[in-house]
């Protein structure tokens, strides 16, 4: 599944595990789809940023892929954030409302 954000200049889509993991890090249900309103965005963003220093290091994948090259490093959770935060930051700055679906649109 993916899901897709949606303010009204930005959009960002991500991958549907990692956008309910960061939801609930800022605070919300982790519902799609789903609303946040202009007036609650700065809250969930302040929530979702000392989720993300309170997570610790992220964590190497548990098995190593020998058709994986060496250098090859699994993308961490506060990297796959950083999108959705921008955006979450954009609508708080412009004073709009931040909702998400299922799917790319």
């Amino acid at each position: 599944m993916l899901v897709t954000f949606n303010s009204d200049r930005d959009e960002v889509t991500m991958f549907g595990d990692v956008a309910v993991t960061l939801l609930k890090m800022a605070g919300h249900s982790g519902t799609v789809p789903s609303a946040l309103l202009a007036a609650d965005i700065p809250a969930a963003l302040a929530r979702l940023r000392q989720a993300l220093a309170n997570a610790g290091p992220d964590k190497p994948a548990a098995k190593s892929d020998p058709d994986k090259d060496a250098d090859e490093r699994p993308v961490g959770l506060r990297l796959r954030a950083h999108p959705l935060m921008a955006l979450l930051s954009a609508a708080a700055e412009q004073k709009s409302d931040v909702m998400w679906n299922e799917g790319a649109h």
